[in-house]
């Protein structure tokens, strides 16, 4: 995995509007991309030399291939739009960071059960969303199928059908209540979490399309 990292300095009479850009505008257009799993949005404590406020992103991206398709497809368009509103007030420069490894604190005890049968299985997508890999064990949700109709015709979703025969393999993975919450903020405004009940008889959530 790679992180994609842009340090800023921002002049103290834009310092406002540029951050409230970035959270609402840009951030949020370079992750529609689809290429990144991830952002951070953060300040650099210095006093700088030349006065401003200096910020960092560091956005994850899960191999080079898919960093370089975003210089290539998108990112021209991303920084005319910045250049366009805070020209002559900023000034910008980009880092990529290969990560090596990874090492992780204990976690607080973990409470809830997650049933999942998407992207929530994929290690880099783990690795983006709880800044963990996840250790989980094979489980069936009966009465259910994956429904034709996906989400933004792209990402699937659960159908109950109350048919016996009817029966989705999946992935079940212990959380945190913090990291459910992690969970609830990836799946996003389409999902919806609900409780179900697994082959083993064992309570989970699960997301399901709204």
């Amino acid at each position: 995995m790679y992180i994609y990292n842009v340090t800023t300095n921002i002049e103290e009479t834009a310092h406002h509007t540029w951050v409230k850009w970035m959270k609402e505008t840009h951030i949020p257009q370079v992750l529609s991309t689809g290429k990144f799993l991830s952002a951070k949005f953060t300040k650099v404590l210095v006093e700088e030399d030349m006065g401003g406020f200096t910020y960092s992103v560091q956005y994850t991206v899960p191999d080079k291939e898919t960093l370089e398709r975003y210089y290539e497809e998108d990112a021209p368009a991303l920084i005319e739009s910045i250049q366009s509103k805070f020209a002559g007030q900023l000034v910008s420069f980009k880092t990529e960071l290969e990560v090596v490894d990874e090492y992780f604190v204990q976690r607080a005890a973990a409470t809830h059960y997650l049933f999942t049968y998407g992207t929530l299985q994929e290690r880099e997508v783990q690795l983006g969303v709880f800044s963990r890999s996840l250790n989980g064990f094979e489980d069936e949700l009966p009465l259910y199928i994956i429904s034709e109709n996906k989400v933004a015709d792209l990402y699937p979703t659960l159908q109950h059908t109350g048919v016996k025969e009817d029966v989705i393999k999946g992935q079940v993975y212990t959380l945190s209540h913090q990291e459910l919450q992690k969970a609830d903020k990836y799946e996003g405004e389409a999902y919806e979490r609900i409780l179900i009940q697994l082959a083993s008889g064992k309570k989970a959530w699960a997301y399901i399309a709204k």
